[in-house]
């Protein structure tokens, strides 16, 4: 087991570390003198950081390539408000050196519970063509061995082993919550687009060493990948319902909900809507909640910037837990102000005046550029 992880990064501020990491990223840059340098993204099962190497980059930058395992000394520091590493010596690992656990992050919840949670959803189901196929996915061992691992992203939201299932329960949880609000709902339809909107990931990703995409997923992407495993199993299934199929294909491909964010249609039905909105809304939760962990060490309630979400982030739990003036104390410091604006003290005005003094001491926020 490493001695340092990428979320011991807070407490290394300005101090050299020996570590290992698996390279997600690796680019050579030009300096201005027009030698090389090395910007790597470096990772391990508890996040990623920046690393930059500007000396004696020649000695090893034929050494590793991305996806290799590296062990490397350098100072922590920071750069506009994030963590950074300033590498000064790095040599690649033999496979004898790694411990793979080390280097993917995984869900720490009960995947076992989590899986049964998936299949009393879909016993529920009243619909029996929509119940005979999502079981046929489950039961299909492939396709239930990769779904319990896979992420659900490369780095967005949900991105370690467990991810995609972890994401696909707390959609269905909140899919089965909110429809019971819109009686127009086919719950059992939205809850099924809920599993196979993202069941094309355990063939875009790959996840052996560090996420990152195979050539089917950078070629075709999940949703395409996704069709094709949809009409796979469809044959199994010659009675099944024409309309409800191109309604499940209008699910999948709708679910980014915009043509910006890749999806090649707009949601036109009322469960498309909702699967969209309420996986757009689980990833962001998520990212936000991965993010308030990476910086669960650092005092200030604003976080560093979310590439993601594009801006930074007000922890509010670590916010409301800052100290607050009670009633009683407001209520003497303004009666100690009057009474000096006066010139005649009431009573008790030096024990006013230490609590005023005290409440003028509190916590007023943070730097207006955050």
């Amino acid at each position: 087991m490493k001695d340092f992880y990428v979320s011991d990064a807070c407490c290394h501020e300005n101090k050299v570390i020996i570590s290992s990491f698996v390279v997600a990223i690796k680019q050579v840059k030009p300096k201005k003198t027009g030698d090389p340098y090395l910007a790597l993204i470096l990772a391990d099962r508890t996040g990623q950081i920046e690393a930059k190497m500007w000396d004696n980059v020649a000695d090893c930058l034929d050494g590793f390539e991305q996806d290799h395992f590296v062990k490397v000394k350098g100072l922590i520091n920071k750069y506009n408000q994030r963590f950074q590493l300033t590498i000064h010596k790095l040599r690649r690992l033999a496979e004898s050196e790694i411990d793979f656990t080390d280097y993917l992050p995984k869900t720490t919840k009960d995947i076992d519970g989590l899986w049964r949670k998936l299949s009393e959803f879909v016993s529920s189901f009243s619909d029996p063509h929509l119940k005979a196929l999502i079981r046929a996915f489950m039961e299909d061992e492939e396709i239930a061995v990769a779904y319990r691992t896979a992420p659900a992203a490369k780095n967005l939201h949900h991105a370690y082993i467990g991810g995609l299932l972890d994401h696909v329960v707390s959609l269905c949880q909140s899919c089965d919550l909110v429809c019971r609000n819109y009686p127009l709902i086919n719950r059992d339809l939205l809850l099924s687009g809920a599993f196979l909107h993202d069941i094309g990931k355990i063939h875009e990703l790959t996840y052996n060493r560090a996420f990152a995409y195979t050539t089917r997923g950078q070629l075709l992407g999940h949703m395409v990948i996704e069709l094709e495993m949809l009409h796979g199993k469809l044959r199994l299934f010659p009675c099944f319902p024409e309309e409800l199929k191109l309604l499940l294909e209008h699910l999948i491909i709708s679910h980014h909900g915009e043509y910006e964010f890749g999806s090649p249609k707009l949601p036109m039905f009322p469960e498309a809507l909702m699967l969209h909105y309420l996986d757009n809304l689980d990833s962001k939760m998520e990212s936000m909640r991965a993010h308030f962990e990476r910086e669960a060490g650092i005092e200030n309630p604003w976080t560093g910037y979310n590439p993601s979400l594009g801006r930074p982030l007000l922890n509010s739990a670590k916010f409301l837990s800052k100290p607050v003036a009670r009633p009683e104390q407001v209520s003497a410091a303004a009666a100690a102000a009057a009474g000096e604006s006066t010139g005649t003290p009431p009573d008790g005005a030096a024990d006013s005046r230490e609590r005023e003094n005290s409440l003028l001491a509190l916590p007023q926020g943070e730097d207006s550029e955050h």
